[in-house]
């Protein structure tokens, strides 16, 4: 499965990730860009360290999982 990752930086300056399923295919970096830009100028999520004040990154994660008959 393929997630998205949201990486903010908080007022504390620790690292908040948000994650999503299911990304839409290819990633256009210039949409996501505009996304964070409006999560942070809407100050739509709170975290446990504060405000989030920046972005850090953005990323595809894809996990595979093989079972092993034993």
């Amino acid at each position: 499965m393929k997630k998205i990752e949201l990486k903010f930086e908080n007022e504390e300056g620790k690292t908040v990730t948000f994650s999503l399923d299911n990304p839409v295919e290819p990633v256009d970096a210039v949409q996501v860009n505009a996304a964070m830009d409006a999560i942070l100028n809407e100050n739509a999520f709170f975290s446990s360290g504060g405000d989030l004040v920046a972005k850090k990154s953005a990323r595809i994660v894809e996990r595979n999982v093989s079972e092993i008959e034993i």
